[in-house]
C-alpha cells in the first residue's frame, strides 16, 4: 500500500533555490521580480530565507543577492482555517505552474470497493461428507469398491456382509408376520434399526427368503476419500468408507489483519488457478474464523464454491479475489496527500493563483485514492504533482511570516 508523501526536514532549504529560479526570472543575478509577482517591500536570500532586509543587498552568509518577497493577495474569510502549523498559503502564477509541472486533481464522490487478494486451499465441504458404517457385527463377504478415489453414485452397492444377528432378525420378522400385527411392527422396527431399507423388507415379505448377506449402498454420489475395509474382514461397527460429494467445495483463504474489516460473511469471491488461464470460479464467503492463527497471524475465511464439473480438487491452491463495496464515498487522489508527523494535509487551490495547505483526515486507500473523512469537500481542487516544491515554498513563507511577526514593532 502506498504511503502518503512525508515531509523531510531541511527540504525547504534544499528546494528553495529551485523554486526561486522558477518564480523569479534571474532572481539572484538581476534582482528584478518576474511579471507574475506583486511589488515587494522586503527582500530575502533564496538560500537562507531567514535573512531579510528592507532594501536590495547581498546575503551576509552566502553573498547571493536578496530577492523580493512575494506579497500574497489577502485571504478570503475562512480561507486559512485548518492550515497546519508551519505552513502558509502560497501564490504561484500560471506560467510558473507550467514550469514546475504542477497538476491538480479533483476531490469527488465515487464508488469505492476494497479488493482483497490472497491464496486459498481447496478442501472438501464437511457438510457433504458421508461416513459409511454398519450397526451389526459380521464379516465382509464381497467388496465392490476396491480403491480410494473411486467415483460412486447414490444407491450403488459398496459391499455385502454376513451377519448372524441380521439373519436371525430376518427370521424373527417372517415369524412375526404369522403371529400378529404388534409383533410384526416390533420385528420390522428392529430391522430398520439395523439399516435394512424398506425395499429390502418388502422383498423379504414377498419372497419369504432370508438373505444371508446384507448389501450396503452408497448414501450419496461422490468420491471415496477413505476405505478402511478388506474382503473377509470382521467388522464391529467401525467406519468403513468416507464419501465426499465434491459438487460443491470449500476454499479456505488466509486473511491478513489489515484486510479484516473488509471480509464479511455473504460477500462474493472469485477463484482463479494459474494453470487454467481465463477460467474463474465464483463463490461466497460463508464463514469467518473468530480467531487468528498464532503462527501466521492470519484469519481463515471460508468460501463455498460450486464445482459441478469437478475441476476443483481437494488440496489444490488457488488465487482468491474478494470484493467489498463501501458505496459512494468522498475520495482524494493519493498523490495529493502529504504527511507531517501524525497529521495529513493537502494543498487546495483557492483561486486567484493561491494554494492553501489544509489539514485533512483520511481513511483507507482504494485503487489510487484515499477516502476523505474531513478537511475537504466535493469539488475541491488539490495539488497532485510538484507537491514537494509547493510544500517547500509554503514552509519557507511560514518561516518568513513568523520572523516578520517577531520583528514587527
Amino acid at each position: 500500500m502506498s504511503n502518503p508523501k512525508t515531509r523531510r526536514p531541511g527540504l525547504a532549504a534544499f528546494l528553495a533555490p529551485m523554486l526561486g529560479l522558477l518564480v523569479l526570472a534571474g532572481g539572484c543575478g538581476g534582482g528584478s521580480s518576474s511579471p507574475g509577482l506583486a511589488a515587494a517591500t522586503q527582500y530575502h536570500c533564496p538560500m537562507h530565507p531567514t535573512v531579510i532586509d528592507n532594501r536590495p543587498s547581498d546575503c551576509p552568509i552566502c553573498g547571493m543577492k536578496l530577492v523580493p518577497i512575494e506579497q500574497s493577495p489577502a485571504s478570503s474569510p475562512g480561507e486559512d482555517e485548518g492550515t497546519p502549523a508551519g505552513l502558509s498559503a502560497v501564490s504561484i502564477t500560471t506560467s510558473t505552474r507550467e514550469l514546475m509541472g504542477l497538476a491538480l486533481g479533483t476531490v469527488k464522490k465515487r464508488p469505492l470497493s476494497r479488493i482483497v487478494r490472497t491464496s486459498a486451499r481447496i478442501v472438501a465441504d464437511e457438510t457433504r461428507l458421508h461416513r459409511v458404517s454398519v450397526k451389526v457385527e459380521g464379516w465382509v463377504d464381497r467388496l465392490f469398491v476396491a480403491t480410494t478415489g473411486q467415483f460412486v453414485k447414490a444407491g450403488e452397492p459398496l459391499l455385502t456382509i454376513y451377519s448372524p444377528t441380521l439373519v436371525t432378525a430376518q427370521q424373527e420378522y417372517l415369524t412375526a408376520l404369522q403371529s400378529g400385527r404388534d409383533l410384526m411392527q416390533i420385528a420390522r422396527k428392529r430391522l430398520s434399526l439395523f439399516d435394512i431399507t424398506d425395499a429390502q423388507i418388502a422383498r423379504l415379505e414377498r419372497t419369504g427368503a432370508v438373505d444371508k448377506t446384507l448389501t450396503i449402498q452408497s448414501p450419496a454420489t461422490g468420491v471415496v476419500l477413505e476405505r478402511t475395509v478388506l474382503p473377509g474382514q470382521k467388522i464391529m461397527g467401525e467406519p468403513l468408507f468416507t464419501i465426499a460429494d465434491l459438487s460443491s467445495v470449500w476454499a479456505d483463504a488466509d486473511i491478513y489483519p489489515s484486510d479484516l474489516p473488509y471480509v464479511k460473511v455473504g460477500m462474493s469471491s472469485t477463484l482463479t488457478l494459474p494453470y487454467w488461464p481465463g477460467r474463474s470460479f465464483k463463490g461466497t464467503v460463508t464463514f469467518v474464523s473468530p480467531t487468528l492463527d498464532p503462527e501466521t497471524r492470519t484469519m481463515k475465511a471460508r468460501m463455498t464454491v460450486p464445482n459441478g464439473d469437478l475441476l476443483l480438487k481437494p488440496e489444490m491452491f488457488a488465487n482468491a479475489r474478494l470484493s467489498y463495496s463501501l458505496g459512494e464515498r468522498l475520495a482524494v487522489p493519493e498523490e495529493a496527500v502529504m504527511r507531517t508527523g501524525e497529521k495529513m494535509y493537502a494543498f487546495r487551490d483557492a483561486g486567484r493563483g493561491r494554494l492553501v495547505p489544509v489539514e485533512i483526515s483520511i481513511g483507507s486507500r482504494f485503487d489510487g485514492v484515499y477516502e476523505v473523512l474531513s478537511g475537504l469537500a466535493a469539488g475541491d481542487r488539490v495539488v497532485t504533482a510538484a507537491n514537494f516544491l509547493v510544500d517547500s515554498e509554503s514552509s519557507m513563507r511560514a518561516a518568513i511570516e513568523a520572523l516578520n511577526a517577531e520583528t514587527r514593532p
